[in-house]
Formats: structure tokens, C-alpha cells, sequence
């Protein structure tokens, strides 16, 4: 009999479902749409109830179009977008819709734990406490719905509500857990003393768990929702970022991940719960048992080029608009772009700092503002690996994934800013892959992660850097070092203006 697990990859528009052989060999893959609600600026919410039908939609589609036996199916677990928060009543019923990720109305609410804990709260969650975090959102939930709140007994994140229904057991893994900045690090539990502060029952905080952890089979009401057998059993899961890094094999301390998607990821292994980045990057537990990961965050990355293209390259396809920068030079002929146009996260964490161009003449081409572009997002992605080298943090292996992996131009402009030998995968399935990855390793088909690497994740080419490019482009990432200090008044001044004017 053949014998599958499934990795529920549960992200902010869609749920992708991918069965996965004891090869590591994808057998079939369904995915289905959901959607995202903006009542207000800055909101972003969901109806959790959409996460479970559509999941199981695609799982029923797994079962029906691509012939998958629930026989079959050994495992499930899942990659969950991050910090979304969904209260839960007396009976866990969900309370009203959840609160996401990148959702901004917490403003008020993370300067008030910044205020009343500083240092401190930095000193116990690794983190400091940014509007997309979940503690915030709790907060707001008690200032500003507290008929609400009042009814709240507790709360999960999205992935684990998911994993609720199909099993109806409680519990959030570490790795989310980290992300919801109400844990002490160095403890492994909630912090009382933080809950303390807020006035946040202890007892809201669910039970922990690993991410390898079973939280039992699938309930027999699920598998009549679902077509599931009762003998699946469920495994605890991961926070997105942390089943992508499993997913492109970041296992060890000598690799760094450069994820490119809407938003962009520098995020390295990291074994020590010691380590200091002062909140500067966020610190959270790895979907690895015992171990930990550190990541800092650009706002803009693919969204930077996708504005680009959007609004002066729409004639061209992305492809070879992102070729053509091939045909400028290193350094875009003197010109750099600061990717912050939605703001950024990491290093700076300034919700209010705005992009740039910078050295524009009457010689530059549009080939140069791509190349300018391309460089930026990694120039940003280099003020971030700056970090770990400033803390001894030695690593010789970037894995690229996302769409910085998928231009040979682009990988080997990664190398050469980077300094760094840059690798793809031939079978990047992102955090889907970590996902499945968890419920072999759960399942005990493999005795750790590292040999279930070996079946799972494959690397491809190598781009090694230019000894003379790299020379360049540090000279240049030099100078977009100081685009920042240098322009962040007026940034802030241009948006106070454009938002008094916008009234």
C-alpha cells in the first residue's frame, strides 16, 4: 500500500495541500482561494471558518480528482501565517474574525508595552513588540471590544485553529508560540509576568506543544466533513517561517535563508537561546526540536518589483523585465533604490520611511532602474546579514528560494552582494515542503530532520561570487547604508504632508 503525508501550507490568500510519498516526492498538490477583508485602512481580517473549508476542500479534492486513499494518508501537519489571532469562547467558539499578520491598528497598544516594560519585555520574548504581533492585538481587543473580551477563554493562531477542528485538541506549537510575543525564551512557557502586566489571564494562553508533537488523530466528525480516515494522525506544525526554513534545509548553523516573496526574510539556524540581536531581529523557536531560529524582515522585496513593473513596465513581461537588467552594470550605473515603500522592519523598524531613488541623471535607462531595484531589496537583505557578522555569527551557504530563485541574474547578484556561495532548490515547495517534512519526521519515518532532508530537499546550482563584484557592490551597499539616516526626516516629513493633504 502506498503511504502519504500531507503538508497544509495555510497562508494570508489561499491554503495549498500537498501529498508527499516516503521519497519525499510530491504525488499531488491542491490549493484553494480565500478571501481577505479590509473593513477599515490599516485592518486585515479573515473568518477562520474559511481556513477549514478550505482545507478541507482541497483535501476532499486530493481524495476524489487525484485518487489519494485516506488509507493512505499517515500524517498531516501544517505551516500557519503568523501572530493571527482568533478568540475562542467557553465552548471555543470563535468569537468574531481573526485579526492578521498585517494588520496595523495596534499602534497605540505597542507603544504601551513599550512603555510600561522596555528593556525588559525585549530581555524576555527576544523580540520587541511590533503591531503585527499577537499580544498587541489582545490588547486592542480588551480596550476597544471589551463585550468581546468579556466572553474570551481563550485564543489560537490560524494554523491551530485548523488543527482544532480536525482533531478537537487546543494547543499551539513553539514556533507560533514565539510569535505571539507572550513567551519567555529562555524558560520555554508563557510569561506570567508579562501576562501579569497586561492583566491577560495566564489561562487563555493554550497548552504547548512541539511541532513534531502528535495532537492526536482525526475526530470522526472531521472525517465525515473531510472523507479522512480516524487512523491520520495530526502533528503540531510550524509558523510559516519556520516550516519554510525546514522546507529549503536550513538545519544547520552555517546557512542563511533569502526568501523572496511579497514581503523578504533573511532567517538563520541558530542553537544558542543566548544570542542577543536586542529585538533588532526577531528571535523565535524553530520547528526543530530544541532549537531556535533568528530572522530579520524586509517590508518590500517582491512588492518592489511588482510596483515597478506595475507602474512603468507594464509592456513587458516580468521575465524580461528582470532580464534587461542584465544589460546595465553593477551598481545600475551609479544608481541605488532604498526599498522601503511600505515602510520596514528590519533593521530599522519605521513604519513611516519611505523609498527612494538615489543618483538619478539624464543618462539612466529604465534597464538601470531595474538593476537598481533588484540590487536594493538585496542591499536590504544585507544590512540584516551585517547583523549576524556583527555577532560572530559565521555562515557560508545562503539558500535562496522564492522569487529571487528564479533568475539566474538575480541569484548571482545575491552572491556577489552577499559575498556568499548562493544555492537554489530544484524542488522549492516552501513552507508546504517543511510542513510534510514534520509529519514524516513525527510519523517516525525518519529518526531527525537532517535525514529526512536527505530524501526531501534538493539543492540545485551553486552561484559562487565575483571576486571583483563583490569589491563593487560593497562600496555601493556602504553608501546605501547611509541612504537611511540620511533621508528619514524628510521621508517623514513628505508623509506627514501627504497624509494632512489626503484628510
Amino acid at each position: 500500500m502506498n503511504e502519504y503525508v500531507l503538508g497544509v501550507d495555510l497562508g494570508t490568500s489561499a491554503v495549498k495541500v500537498s501529498a508527499m510519498n516516503r521519497d519525499g516526492e510530491i504525488v499531488a498538490q491542491q490549493s484553494y482561494d480565500y478571501p481577505l477583508s479590509q473593513p477599515h485602512p490599516g485592518y486585515s481580517e479573515q473568518n477562520p471558518e474559511e481556513w477549514v473549508s478550505g482545507t478541507t476542500v482541497a483535501i476532499v479534492q486530493l481524495i476524489l480528482e487525484d485518487h489519494i486513499k485516506p488509507e493512505e494518508i499517515s500524517g498531516i501537519s501544517f505551516s500557519g501565517q503568523m501572530h493571527g489571532l482568533v478568540l475562542l469562547d467557553e465552548n471555543n467558539q470563535v468569537l468574531r474574525p481573526a485579526i492578521l499578520w498585517n494588520d496595523t491598528r495596534t499602534s497605540k497598544q505597542r507603544a504601551e508595552i513599550e512603555e510600561k516594560l522596555g528593556d525588559k519585555f525585549v530581555e524576555t520574548t527576544k523580540n520587541r513588540p511590533l503591531e503585527g504581533f499577537t499580544l498587541p492585538k489582545l490588547l486592542w481587543f480588551k480596550e476597544n471590544e471589551p463585550n468581546i473580551w468579556a466572553k474570551a477563554k481563550t485564543f489560537v493562531l490560524p494554523k491551530d485553529y485548523v488543527r482544532y477542528r480536525m482533531t478537537g485538541q487546543i494547543a499551539m506549537d513553539y514556533s507560533d508560540a514565539t510569535g505571539t510575543v507572550l513567551i519567555d525564551v529562555k524558560k520555554g512557557d508563557w510569561s506570567k509576568a508579562i501576562c501579569e502586566a497586561f492583566d491577560i489571564p495566564v489561562s487563555m494562553c493554550p497548552p504547548l506543544m512541539r511541532s513534531i508533537d502528535s495532537a492526536g488523530t482525526i475526530s470522526e466528525s472531521y472525517a465525515l466533513f473531510s472523507g479522512l480516515d480516524t487512523h491520520t494522525e495530526v502533528f503540531g506544525g510550524a509558523a510559516d517561517n519556520a516550516a519554510g526554513a525546514v522546507g529549503a534545509g536550513i538545519l544547520s548553523p552555517n546557512m542563511v535563508l533569502s526568501s523572496i516573496g511579497t514581503s523578504g526574510v533573511v532567517l538563520k539556524y541558530e542553537e544558542n537561546p543566548n544570542v542577543d540581536y536586542h529585538g533588532v531581529l526577531q528571535f523565535e523557536y524553530h520547528a526543530i526540536p530544541d532549537s531556535f531560529y533568528s530572522m530579520g524582515v524586509t517590508l518590500a522585496a517582491g512588492y518592489s518589483l511588482n510596483w515597478f513593473k506595475r507602474t512603468f513596465a507594464q509592456d513587458v513581461s516580468f521575465n524580461d523585465m528582470v532580464a534587461s537588467a542584465g544589460d546595465s552594470t553593477v551598481g545600475a550605473n551609479g544608481l541605488i533604490y532604498t526599498p522601503y515603500i511600505v515602510g520596514e522592519r528590519a533593521p530599522y523598524a519605521d513604519a513611516d520611511i519611505r523609498g527612494s531613488f538615489i543618483g538619478v541623471d539624464g543618462t539612466h535607462q529604465k534597464r538601470d532602474f531595474v538593476r537598481a531595484v533588484l540590487e536594493g531589496i538585496i542591499f536590504s537583505f544585507k544590512d540584516i546579514m551585517d547583523i549576524y557578522d556583527e555577532h560572530d555569527k559565521d555562515f557560508d551557504t545562503v539558500v535562496a528560494i522564492g522569487g529571487g530563485a528564479k533568475s539566474a541574474l538575480w541569484l548571482q547578484i545575491q552572491a556577489d552582494i552577499f559575498n556568499k556561495k548562493v544555492v537554489s532548490l530544484t524542488n522549492e515547495q516552501g513552507p508546504g515542503m517543511g510542513a510534510a517534512m514534520i509529519a514524516a519526521v513525527g510519523l517516525g519515518w525518519f529518526k531527525d530532520f537532517q535525514e529526512c532532508a536527505e530524501k526531501f530537499v534538493h539543492f540545485g546550482k551553486e552561484y559562487l561570487p565575483n571576486p571583483e563584484n563583490a569589491k563593487k557592490h560593497d562600496q555601493l551597499h556602504k553608501i546605501y547604508g547611509q541612504v537611511y539616516n540620511q533621508t528619514k526626516d524628510l521621508s517623514h516629513q513628505l508623509l506627514d504632508y501627504r497624509r494632512e493633504n489626503d484628510k
